[in-house]
């Protein structure tokens, strides 16, 4: 089956000769922006799956790469579908890929991403046989400079009932490419925001749970996550960023009982905190010793801590010191968060 491209609203798509003209039961969703250099491992996870009634929609999120992008899937173009849209955000790629998806079940995966062999049938089976409206499992983290393999879990974990309550304290986290869900759930509450917005993610998994969506965890370790290790104090600073202002648009986008409340407000308290700490690292290591100082204060009047204190003693009297040793352990740090942040 093949349809060439056409021009409509703000996007154009071309279907490749080699897709199923019979609705497939699993649409997985690729937004992809300036990810030439991965997305072809990226669908060549998703051709060795072992579950085959799948199609495959790829959203060119207006990249800046594309050239590089489509000659990365120059092989795969012909079993796949292929969209090009105007740069508005993965929110709004995703929502077109599904808007497009003819499988009623929607399984996303992150262009730098990899899916293991069995990720499909694993979590169609599981989702299936307990009647899950979503399930999410456990992840590798891979792309570090480190010698011990960690997962995903071990970094944000998943405790008891993914419900709203556990998504929204942090105690349940889903990693969005190893995510399912059913199509008609993730309308109901309302697709991903419309706006170019951070944490899309979260706060749709949130939607979903307000809605009564059931939510299943598979403890399996069904994807290869790719964590990037690039300007490591400044990924950590936008980090804290995203994590509070998602926080901040939970309040203005959901109806909250007072639990719920009280979550976003200690949330939100301790996210100031991690963002103070945050940018006194990054200010210590410019030599803003002053200005480090200030931050890491501002953080203990968050979060009291003994070891806050501290840091802020060194940072004011032993600065060079404190360097020193932040340099030396920063090694092991992993600039790691869930995705949807």
């Amino acid at each position: 089956m093949t349809e060439p491209e056409k021009d409509i609203d703000c996007f154009n798509k071309r279907i490749g000769r080699n897709v199923f003209e019979t609705p497939p039961k699993i649409s997985v969703v690729i937004p992809a922006y300036n990810s030439a250099e991965f997305i072809a491992e990226a669908l060549d996870s998703v051709r060795n799956q072992k579950f085959r009634e799948h199609e495959i929609i790829v959203v060119n999120d207006g990249s800046p790469d594309t050239d590089q992008f489509e000659r990365a899937i120059k092989m795969q173009i012909e079993d796949i579908i292929y969209i090009k849209q105007r740069n508005a955000g993965a929110g709004m790629a995703r929502n077109l890929a599904i808007e497009h998806a003819r499988g009623h079940t929607i399984a996303f995966l992150d262009a730098d991403d990899i899916w293991q062999p069995d990720f499909l049938a694993s979590q169609y089976v599981f989702m299936e046989r307990y009647g899950y409206d979503m399930v999410y499992c456990d992840a590798l983290l891979f792309g570090m400079q480190s010698p011990y393999r960690r997962t995903f879990m071990e970094t944000a974990p998943s405790a008891g009932e993914a419900n709203f309550e556990s998504i929204l304290d942090l105690k349940c986290n889903v990693i969005t490419s190893g995510t399912m869900a059913r199509k008609s759930a993730l309308v109901e509450a309302g697709m991903f925001e419309g706006e170019c917005v951070r944490a899309h993610d979260f706060i749709l998994w949130l939607r979903m749970a307000k809605k009564g969506s059931k939510i299943g965890y598979q403890k399996k370790q069904l994807v290869k996550y790719r964590v990037h290790l690039n300007s490591l104090s400044g990924d950590m600073v936008s980090r804290a960023e995203r994590e509070l202002e998602a926080f901040q648009r939970v309040s203005r986008l959901i109806e909250l009982t007072e639990p719920e409340k009280e979550i976003v407000r200690r949330r939100l308290s301790e996210l100031e905190a991690d963002l103070s700490v945050e940018k006194g690292k990054a200010m210590l290591l410019r030599g803003d010793y002053r200005d480090a100082a200030a931050a890491f204060q501002s953080a203990n009047q968050h979060r009291r801590s003994i070891k806050l204190s501290a840091v802020t003693f060194m940072t004011r009297f032993a600065p060079s010191t404190l360097v020193k040793f932040y340099r030396f352990n920063r090694s092991s740090e992993t600039a790691f968060a869930p995705k949807q942040f």
